[in-house]
């Protein structure tokens, strides 16, 4: 079984509710079909008042849909919202403005438990995505980085089988101090269980190998390592590591031969956002791994990010994601509303 058909088949054993923020794009359209009739997740399309000739084509899929203009939920989140960021500048009137958009209302509706998580992405930008879910459902307790993660289907190299590894951060956090990277690995080694249901192994990675090389970046690396080991001694992480005493028992053996994780590696924590996305796209076009994400990591309750070059199979793999992320938390029933 693939990675995505394992994720897939792993979040319809307990089909949880997933609200669509984007029903005017045809390929969420599509994909929220798929999903119901695979019973991978339930369904839920937050309908657009900016386009209103979309809306019988969205009851017409045949899933429970929203209107958030007039709704009791999104007035409630639009006063909740505007008294936490009035002193910020926010308006009364540019709140109920939000929580008249589809993105907004959604993610109102994970906030409330009334769902269990949100896609979004395949319209509009990280930014947004990530500046909604953060106003209207936050971090989850003692998080105080929000990130996010990639989980690269790569081909054989270690034995004969393919491999998901666990790439972060790749596209939120641009320089992250030391704490942050213990957030981000954190963070990351606790949604490989729930999403890849293995053992997180997490190397954070440098171009220096146990203190073969000096540096600014070194020295902060190896400081997020010492946070991390404090906070989760039961974690197996190991750094600094360049990437092949990651993730080559050979390299490994000579470079860091008592090291648990080292040529073991799978959850690999990047020193920049720089560094993240620059791997993750040279191993997707050089290796032809499967990149599936981002997936944001942090949040009270999902809040997902697609490509704006999504195809219908990534929304499909980034709803189970989503769903399988859900897992700590009491499902949305029909009686939260």
């Amino acid at each position: 079984m693939t990675f995505p058909d394992s994720v897939q088949s792993r979040a319809a054993a307990s089909p949880r509710k997933i609200v669509f923020a984007e029903g005017t794009d045809p390929r969420t359209r599509a994909a929220v079909a798929e999903l119901a009739r695979r019973r991978i997740v339930e369904p839920v399309v937050v309908l657009d008042p900016r386009h209103p000739e979309t809306h019988a084509e969205l009851r017409a899929v045949g899933v429970a849909v929203r209107d958030p203009v007039g709704d009791p939920l999104g007035e409630r989140a639009a006063e909740a919202l505007f008294r936490a960021r009035e002193a910020r500048g926010l308006t009364k009137d540019r709140a109920i403005e939000l929580l008249h958009t589809p993105l907004y209302f959604a993610d109102a509706m994970v906030a409330a438990g009334e769902v269990d998580g949100c896609v979004a992405g395949a319209v509009h930008t990280t930014g947004d995505v990530l500046r909604s879910a953060l106003w209207m459902v936050g971090p989850a307790d003692g998080v105080r980085t929000v990130s996010s993660a990639f989980y690269m289907v790569v081909p054989p190299f270690r034995s004969g089988e393919s491999e998901v590894l666990t790439f972060a951060d790749c596209a939120v956090v641009r320089y992250p101090t030391s704490i942050e990277l213990a957030d981000i690995a954190m963070a990351a080694a606790a949604d490989r269980r729930r999403i890849v249901g293995d053992d997180p192994l997490v190397a954070f990675l440098s171009f220096s190998t146990r203190g073969s090389a000096e540096g600014e970046s070194v020295d902060r690396v190896r400081a997020a390592v010492a946070e991390l080991k404090q906070r989760a001694p039961q974690l197996a992480v190991d750094g600094e590591l360049q990437g092949d005493a990651a993730l080559a028992s050979l390299v490994a053996s000579r470079k860091a031969p008592d090291s648990s994780v080292a040529g073991r590696a799978n959850v690999l924590v990047f020193p920049s956002l720089d560094a993240g996305n620059i791997a993750y796209k040279l191993v997707q076009r050089l290796a032809g791994a499967t990149a599936i994400g981002p997936i944001v990591q942090g949040l009270r309750r999902p809040c997902s990010d697609l490509s704006r070059g999504a195809v219908v199979e990534d929304i499909i793999n980034v709803a189970a994601i989503t769903a399988l992320q859900a897992t700590d938390a009491p499902m949305a029933t029909n009686e939260s509303r």
